[in-house]
């Protein structure tokens, strides 16, 4: 397995009070990865090592949970202000006619930066993730959304003890990809969350503002945003479900929905080569269209 950080130069970028890291490699068209709660760019690896060759691949770790630089205590961690932080990354670093590549949590996202911060987008990819009435799925409010805000900090720092165990952590990357980690792929999902107390914090803060109505105030303007879309959905996820993928394809002036067999939620995890195939073969084919 390709581990992220020999496939890109790790580097920061300062937005105002704080810090996000990145990697990139790569040259060409240019693609950004949004990852989602409790992950980080190391999702994107394996994807970004089929597309690094013929795409500048922008890969950053988001204060979800993953990421191990804790942001500001006054730093807007509500969905909204997460996409701002995607938006002030691509105006940083002058990123311009950008892919923007989302999944799970990600994917909202990314809604939310086509929906307020479109200018820089020139071309969107959701795969499995959020979106409309599910942010989060009913199965998830639970541990994600009632246990944060009642019980805040404490919770998730109970959530993160429990992900201590090497068990617990399979057990919870099993309902989302059928791929098994190995070692060094868990700490590099989960040791920022059980070893840095501000990392825990930025994480409580965003599972905290998470609300349908962010999903469901971007999915208004989806019939504003008439650049391509690609929707490329796993369809063994227990979450995401179809039916949410073929509204997102019908909702989008322009869009075309492929299925991933043998995937759930994380097609970067499951289906790697697949999802590369898909963004390279969309980013050319409408790229050609512009330049026609």
């Amino acid at each position: 397995m390709t581990e992220i950080g020999v496939i890109g130069e790790e580097r920061e970028v300062r937005l105002g009070p704080d810090v996000i890291r990145y990697r990139e490699v790569g040259s060409g068209p240019t693609l950004v990865f949004v990852h989602g709660v409790l992950a980080s760019g190391v999702l994107w690896r394996d994807v970004v090592a089929g597309l690094s060759g013929r795409f500048r691949c922008v890969v950053p770790d988001l204060p979800l949970g993953g990421h191990a630089v804790p942001m500001a205590p006054e730093t807007d961690l509500s969905p909204r202000g997460v996409a701002r932080l995607v938006a002030d990354l691509m105006s940083a670093l002058d990123l311009r006619d950008v892919t923007l590549v989302g999944n799970d949590t990600g994917g909202a996202i990314c809604q939310i930066v086509i929906a307020e911060h479109p200018e820089r987008i020139g071309r969107l990819v959701l795969t499995n993730c959020d979106a409309y009435e599910a942010f989060f799925p009913w199965q998830l409010n639970l541990p994600f959304h009632h246990g944060p805000r009642l019980f805040g900090p404490r919770y998730v720092d109970l959530l993160a003890r429990m992900l201590g165990a090497r068990l617990a952590q399979r057990l919870l990357l099993k309902t989302v990809a059928k791929r098994r980690m190995d070692e060094a792929t868990l700490d590099a999902y989960f040791a920022n969350l059980i070893g840095d107390a501000g990392v825990r914090r930025d994480l409580t803060r965003f599972l905290q503002g998470v609300s349908k109505r962010y999903t469901l105030e971007a999915a208004r303007r989806f019939p504003e945003f008439r650049r391509p879309v690609l929707i490329v959905w796993g369809e063994d996820d227990k979450f995401f479900l179809s039916r949410y993928a073929r509204r997102l394809e019908e909702d989008f002036p322009d869009a075309r929905l492929r299925f991933v067999a043998g995937s759930r939620a994380f097609v970067p995890e499951d289906r790697p080569e697949a999802l590369a195939g898909y963004v390279a073969d969309f980013v050319r084919r409408e790229s050609k269209v512009g330049l026609a």
